[in-house]
Formats: structure tokens, C-alpha cells, sequence
């Protein structure tokens, strides 16, 4: 034990400290008896195991009491132990409570609600200076709608609270990304990709159809059923907060988007951004954006000779890799698809014999019985790894194929100012031919601070760019490197117990017979 564990243990005897480090759940009513919650330590050791991340539903029951007596107890409770008092301030996340539909992403799959009103945990003010933490601490399927409760801590200056909790729906999102894409002050950055549009229209469809075919299943095979598809819409909802919760934090961590006013704005402002869902009007102009792009990326490329090898090498290799991670993302999905088949075909086989078991008698009874349960059991198992494959796997490629296409934008930025820059060049020469009779016209003026201005932009954004893209490269590799070395080791792990599973299941079979 550490010196502060010492000292904790000393002063309360009866908390078994170790037993606090190693177990999810602990004894509420030692810790209120002992007054062991009001201590700096408790919420040093809290912070620091598994309780934080695996105990959460024990945090409302805390604050409350704390709340009760009063923040000045802090203090007394210090004094009277000859102790500094810790000064608590900053608010960390949304209290969870029980909700089928809610869901913390922080916790995996334990569902999750709070209201802003609820309770929240106080943590020691250790922030470092200039910090900018955003999570999204808690998330609320409604209908069509999925509402995001996104918390955040800072210590930057401009901020009215240094602990602020908002909710957001995904189009604030698409509004915030679209701020960062019309700042012309941006043009030499990766913006980060926008998160995808929360679709949960797959698994309600099936759910509902589900609910229509009820009366022709036994409740057992209904209540299987509709276990295994609320797992699947719970994961689609996981991976929409986690794609929402990358996007914010990649703003938050780069030193320049973390200062925007449009950001301070989205994780400040408490009211409705008043960001509609586009209509149909809009997703036509996002289509003509879209070819737009394209156009400029086909004329930009033809007709403009990039001047530096690196940005045209990056270019060319980022168009290539676009396509390879388009096309990777599309066989992932194909191969994942494949395995759910495999799974969908041995719970066939699993119903046919379970069917086959009731008019058997005997050791044929048995048999079929138990092969049914052997292949149920294999067909959760392809489930599971088709799942791990689109998590691990097809998650990444379908991220960096996004995040590949802003990359490439910020090329075909450089490329479009570059391309200003050399027209005010001929712009220059033109002007200075025309009036090279004259020393140094109004008109000379103009387009010589023109140019300069160009030439200062391109530059700049050369250099930022170039930055940028290395860092990309980096990123990139490392973010494949981790998922490659997970996917592995999810593959080998579902291959032995395959296999352990499987040898099992015949040695009872012969045993049977």
C-alpha cells in the first residue's frame, strides 16, 4: 500500500482498502459510517481503479448525501483530521440511471439517463493549464432522434464555467463541421470528417417485424430473438456516440479548432442551435458541393502544376489510397455480411433439430437436442465475429476513407490558391507592361499588394498543410497499427474457443450415443 492508502487505513480501519482496488462493487454503508467519502484520498484511489469506470451507478447515492451536508462539511471534516481540505469544483459527468433506451458510451453497454438537473460527481481541480477535455458522458434515443449530452472541462480562458454539460442532437454537429468548412482561415487544415447520420431504420424495421410475427413463435424463441436485436440496435448506438465523440474530441485536442468561437458556442451555449435536419432543397445543394469538389479536383489537377514534389506526391498516393480503403471498406462488409449468413443458416439447422428432438424419443431425442444447442451456440459465436471484424476492422477503414477525403480537400485548397496566386502574378506582369511608363501607378500598386497577399496566403497554408498531412500520415498508421494488432488477437481468440468449444461438444455427442 501506498503512504495515503497507509494513512486512509489507519484512520478507518474498517474499509478494507485492497478490496476497494480489486471489486466493482463495494459495502455503501461502510464508507458513509466511517465518513471515508469525505477524504481527498477516497477520491484519489476513486479516480485511479476500475470503480470509475465499472461503479458509476453508486455516484447518485454520494452526491446526494454530500449534498446534504452541505459543502461546508469539507471543511470541518479537514480540520477536525488536521488536514488541508481538498477544494472539489469541477463537475465530471451525468449520473446514470436504469432507461432501456439510454445508453453511456463510457460504460459500454449499461444504459444510461440523466436530466441536467440530476446529480453529478465532483472531482479534485487537478487541470492542467489550457485544457480542453469533451466527452460525451451520456446519450437518449427518441424516435428519429438521438440527443447528446456533451461534457465538458476546461481551463481555457473565455469560458463562463469551467464544467459545463449541453445537449446536442447530430444536426448541431453538421452545423459545427460546416462552420470549420467555410472559414477560409482553415483552408490549411484537416478538418475533421463529420460524424454520420445516426440510421437505427434496419434494426426497428426488424423489430417491428418481430413484433408482427409474435404469435407464430414460442416465447422462449421470441424473447431470443428479440435479445439478440436489441443487442444489435445497442451497438449501432454505441458506434454512433463514439463517431460523435471522436469528431469533438479531435477539435478539442488541435491548438488551433480548440479556440473557434463556433466550438466554445457548441459546448457552451445551452439553448437549441437551431440547426434543422436538411430538407430536400439542401441535400441537393450538398450534392452539387459535392460535384463541385470533384470538378475543381479534375480541373485543378490538369491545370495547375504544383510546384512543390511533396504536395503532388501526396496527392497522387491519397487519391490511390482513397480508393483502396473504399474498396477494402466494401469487402469488410461482404466478408462481416458472410459470417452473419453462416451464423443465420446454423440457427436453421439448430430449429430444424430442435423441431426434430419433439418427435424423437429415447437417445435420438437427446442427440438432436443437444446438436441443436451445439449449433445455436456456434452461430453466436460467427455472430460474435462478425461483429469484433466491423468494430475492429471495418470501423476504421470506413473512418480513415472519410478521413482520407478531408485530407485530400485540403490539397485541392492548396491547389485552388495556388492557382490564385499565379493569376495575380499574370495580373502583376499585365499591369506592369501596361503602365511601365509610369513610376509606380496607383494601379502597380494595387496589384503588387494583391500579389503579396496571395503569396503570403499560399505559403502559409503550404506550410500548415504540410504539417498537417504528416501528422495524418502518423495518426493513420498508428490508428491501423492498434486495430490490426485487436482484430489479431480477437481472431485467435475466437478460433481457440471455436475449437476448445467444439471438441467439447463431440466428446459429450459420442458420449451420448
Amino acid at each position: 500500500m501506498t503512504a495515503s492508502l497507509l494513512k486512509i487505513h489507519n484512520q478507518c480501519p474498517a474499509v478494507d482498502l485492497l478490496n476497494i482496488q480489486e471489486e466493482e462493487e463495494y459495502t455503501l454503508n461502510i464508507l458513509l459510517n466511517t465518513e471515508w467519502y469525505l477524504k481527498e484520498e477516497f477520491w484519489i484511489l476513486f479516480y485511479s481503479s476500475s470503480i470509475w469506470k465499472k461503479g458509476r451507478n453508486l455516484i447518485t447515492t454520494l452526491m446526494d448525501l454530500m449534498v446534504e451536508e452541505n459543502v461546508s462539511s469539507l471543511g470541518t471534516a479537514a480540520d477536525a483530521q488536521h488536514q488541508t481540505p481538498t477544494t472539489m469544483t469541477n463537475v465530471i459527468a451525468s449520473t446514470p440511471t436504469s432507461n432501456d433506451s439510454r445508453l453511456t458510451p463510457n460504460n459500454g453497454c449499461r444504459s444510461a439517463a440523466t436530466s441536467e438537473s440530476s446529480s453529478s460527481v465532483i472531482t479534485p481541480s487537478g487541470i492542467a493549464d489550457d485544457t480542453l477535455l469533451v466527452e460525451i458522458s451520456d446519450a437518449l434515443s427518441e424516435k428519429d432522434k438521438v440527443k447528446f449530452t456533451v461534457h465538458t472541462r476546461t481551463t481555457l480562458p473565455g469560458f463562463a464555467k469551467s464544467d459545463n454539460n449541453v445537449v446536442r442532437q447530430h444536426e448541431e454537429f453538421v452545423w459545427l463541421h460546416d462552420r470549420f468548412e467555410e472559414n477560409e482561415d482553415y483552408g490549411g487544415y484537416i478538418i475533421p470528417p463529420c460524424p454520420p447520420r445516426p440510421d437505427f431504420d434496419v434494426s426497428r424495421e426488424k423489430l417491428q417485424r418481430l413484433g408482427e410475427g409474435e404469435g407464430n413463435m414460442t416465447k422462449e424463441e421470441f424473447k431470443k430473438m428479440k435479445s439478440e436485436l436489441e443487442a444489435e440496435y445497442l451497438a449501432t448506438f454505441k458506434k454512433t456516440v463514439a463517431m460523435h465523440e471522436v469528431f469533438l474530441r479531435r477539435l478539442a485536442n488541435h491548438p488551433v479548432f480548440r479556440v473557434d468561437p463556433h466550438l466554445k458556442v457548441f459546448l457552451e451555449y445551452d439553448q437549441d442551435l437551431c440547426a434543422k435536419p436538411r430538407k430536400k432543397t439542401a441535400i441537393f445543394g450538398g450534392l452539387v458541393k459535392s460535384i463541385g469538389k470533384t470538378t475543381d479536383e479534375i480541373i485543378f489537377g490538369v491545370t495547375v502544376r504544383d510546384v512543390n514534389d511533396f504536395f503532388e506526391n501526396e496527392l497522387q498516393f491519397l487519391t490511390e489510397y482513397h480508393g483502396h480503403l473504399r474498396e477494402a471498406a466494401l469487402r469488410t462488409e461482404r466478408m462481416t455480411q458472410r459470417h452473419k449468413e453462416i451464423g443465420e443458416c446454423h440457427q436453421k439447422l439448430s430449429n430444424a433439430l430442435a423441431q426434430l428432438s419433439t418427435t424423437e424419443k429415447g437417445l435420438m431425442e437427446t442427440f438432436c437436442a443437444k446438436t441443436a444447442e451445439i449449433f445455436e451456440k456456434v452461430k453466436n459465436l460467427e455472430v460474435r465475429v462478425a461483429s469484433d471484424q466491423d468494430l475492429k476492422l471495418g470501423d476504421t477503414l470506413r473512418y480513415y476513407q472519410r478521413d482520407s477525403e478531408a485530407a485530400k480537400a485540403l490539397l485541392i485548397r492548396r491547389l485552388r490558391c495556388l492557382a490564385a496566386y499565379e493569376a495575380t502574378n499574370r495580373n502583376l506582369e499585365k499591369v506592369r507592361a501596361k503602365n511601365k511608363d509610369i513610376h509606380a501607378p496607383l494601379e502597380v500598386q494595387e496589384a503588387e499588394a494583391a500579389q503579396a497577399e496571395a503569396c503570403e496566403k499560399f505559403e502559409a497554408m503550404s506550410a500548415c498543410g504540410k504539417e498537417e498531412l504528416v501528422g495524418f500520415r502518423n495518426r493513420r498508421v498508428q490508428a491501423f497499427q492498434k486495430s490490426f494488432v485487436e482484430l489479431a488477437d480477437l481472431e485467435i481468440k475466437h478460433a481457440k474457443s471455436q475449437y476448445e468449444y467444439l471438441r467439447q461438444s463431440l466428446l459429450v455427442l459420442k458420449e451420448i450415443v
